[in-house]
């Protein structure tokens, strides 16, 4: 089955095919040839991956799902949230929202933070959801040199190491993208 995960992020494309393994071939949307910006003006994680799912199933006519993750934090009261990947303004880099986050959190003795992915899926026209959530804290400042994004700062519950220090399989054990990823695995391997 050929299945059109709506994103360029290289990251995320290794994750999700290191789960699906080869029964599933993913396709990105530069292998579709799709070069716009998909909008994503939603309020929700829910919302955001719909409407990028629906931009690209609408236009190709082919299965696919996309998905929105945010990074949400107790002292900020659920920020950055689906605003993570801009937090620090519309062109910041992954280190300009890190900074933000650990600068707003200076001092703050409560670090707990969730990251939550939603998967989108529309497959033969009909929509499905998944959501993943791994529970943490945010660490005052860089641990590891892997992953991306915030994953140098999180710290997973019940774990000594960042999202940044782990391996890749390791991370994906337990990671947000990966256990929405697994509900959709096991949803598609039953279809």
């Amino acid at each position: 089955m050929e299945l059109v995960f709506a994103t360029n992020n290289k990251h995320k494309l290794e994750e999700i095919q290191n789960l699906l393994g080869d029964k599933i071939q993913l396709l990105s949307l530069n292998d579709i040839s799709f070069f716009e910006e998909i909008p994503e003006d939603f309020d929700t994680l829910q919302e955001n991956a719909l409407q990028k799912a629906r931009h690209i199933y609408d236009k190709f006519k082919r299965n696919c799902f996309a998905d929105d993750t945010g990074l949400e934090i107790d002292f900020l009261k659920g920020a950055p949230g689906v605003m993570s990947a801009r937090y620090a303004g519309l062109n910041c880099s992954f280190e300009d929202n890190v900074v933000k986050v650990l600068n707003e959190l200076e001092g703050a003795e409560n670090r707990k933070a969730r990251f939550r992915t939603v998967i989108a899926l529309i497959l033969n026209g009909k929509e499905y959801f998944f959501e993943g959530i791994v529970d943490g804290e945010i660490l005052t400042n860089n641990h590891g040199t892997g992953g991306f994004g915030y994953d140098p700062v999180f710290r997973p519950l019940g774990y000594d190491k960042s999202f940044a220090e782990m391996e890749m399989n390791e991370k994906n054990e337990i990671s947000h993208r990966a256990r929405a990823a697994f509900k959709l695995v096991d949803f598609l391997k039953n279809q």
